[in-house]
């Protein structure tokens, strides 16, 4: 089944302003818990979630880290340009690469105040870091149908885009959460374990996790493995049409070892457990890159990626997952990967039939958005059971909020 018809008016509730977290808890693993478990629907606190997971599982989690993405320069006529920077250029071939860059990098943005802005006008930003001096610029080179192309480039010129952004820049918050960022935001707004500069926003499902909590998980044998994705400002992107069959999925970069392949073939008899809906869209997309893999062992790397509708369109004939993700191995081996660089365009909807995860840790979505239908795509229906039971028992919603533990009835 293919589900383009999908009406997006079927994924909506009524989110009140007052139950969407502006501020984090205090101590991270005090959130609230919702566990959903064959049909029914109990509560707990985060730190006790050690108790409601099966023994000898496989956490898999998003170690991307969220970069200072909004970047806010003066003009001389004293008016305010703000760029959030959202992803590089094409010209370069992954995120960690372009953010490696020294001197001059060519990004993808959107612009706050563009029409004050003028084409090959160039906007200068200076500050002081350890007694130096260090100035950024940024040029207006071409205005896309979704974005703006702006060129960067600084002095002293050794520095690499990293350290730019995160010296000029100040943490994305989510536009729902209505307020300034603070200073607390830089390391709240941000997992324990964040290590790849790339995101725009948090994969908020690790925000709960703490040290302690680790540690209870592995008195349960309960493993962890790390892949990337790195978040783009289009996970809140609402769909707009009646229907999703019009709606264009973002894109998004994702990188994963070959070890971190091997650990999922090793453990597909046991559960495995997605932390957040970034790491469950990495974990089912590798399994439709190995599936083009199996159809075609020469295929380009340009050509490995996963596009939306992949999932409601290709034949698998039936191929394993194990058959699948073997494949992959094998085609990274052919062309010399011990890291596996590209994009996933990857849909769930109700109709997706999952593959790999079969457990999901995961906040609270916005109305009629795609991680509302990967979530629907999950449980069924009773996705409207989970959400009017949070909605009456004071759960509190969206990135700084609680968080879900759903057991899949889709696999």
């Amino acid at each position: 089944m293919n589900p383009k018809n999908i009406s997006i008016a079927d994924f909506d509730y009524d989110l009140p302003e007052n139950k969407i977290a502006k501020y984090p808890l205090a101590e991270r693993d005090a959130s609230a818990l919702l566990i959903y478990k064959e049909g029914k629907i109990t509560a707990d606190i985060f730190k006790n979630i050690a108790d409601h997971l099966p023994d000898n599982s496989l956490l898999v989690i998003n170690n991307t880290k969220v970069i200072e993405a909004r970047i806010r320069f003066q003009k001389i006529t004293g008016g305010m340009i703000e760029i959030f920077c959202l992803e590089p250029d094409d010209r370069y071939a992954d995120i960690s690469a372009a953010i490696q860059q020294t001197k001059i990098v060519f990004w993808k943005c959107l612009v706050g105040g563009a029409s004050k802005w003028k084409r090959g006008q160039i906007l200068f930003k200076e500050i002081t870091v350890n007694d130096q001096k260090i100035i950024l610029s940024a040029s207006f080179i071409e205005k896309k149908s979704d974005c703006f192309i702006i060129e960067f480039s600084w002095e002293p010129d050794y520095f690499s885009f990293a350290e730019i952004i995160h010296q000029f820049g100040v943490t994305p918050l989510p536009p729902y959460i209505k307020r300034d960022v603070e200073i607390a935001d830089s390391e709240r707004y941000q997992t324990i374990y964040a290590l790849n500069d790339g995101s725009v926003a948090a994969p908020t499902a690790g925000l709960h996790f703490t040290d302690a909590v680790f540690q209870k998980l592995s008195f349960k044998n309960i493993t962890k493995e790390f892949v990337t994705l790195h978040v783009g400002a289009g996970t809140f992107k609402p769909v707009k049409n009646e229907t999703i069959q019009d709606h264009e999925m973002h894109a998004e970069f994702i990188e994963v070892n070959a070890s971190a392949i091997h650990t999922l073939i090793n453990n597909l008899d046991n559960h495995i457990i997605a932390v957040g809906t970034t790491s469950l869209r990495t974990l089912e997309s590798l399994y439709w890159l190995g599936i083009k893999t199996v159809t075609n062992i020469d295929i380009l790397e340009k050509e490995l990626i996963v596009n939306q509708w992949d999932p409601y369109e290709m034949r698998t004939q039936e191929i394993t997952v194990k058959e699948s993700l073997n494949s992959l191995l094998d085609w990274m081996k052919k062309n010399d990967r011990e890291i596996l660089y590209t994009k996933t365009q990857l849909l769930i909807a109700p109709a997706y039939r999952y593959k790999i995860v079969n457990v999901l840790i995961t906040n609270f979505h916005q109305p009629k958005s795609t991680l509302l239908l990967l979530v629907a795509a999950f449980i069924g229906d009773d996705w409207k059971k989970i959400y009017g039971h949070a909605l009456q028992n004071e759960f509190r919603f969206l990135s700084y909020g609680d968080s879900c533990l759903l057991f899949c009835n889709n696999s």
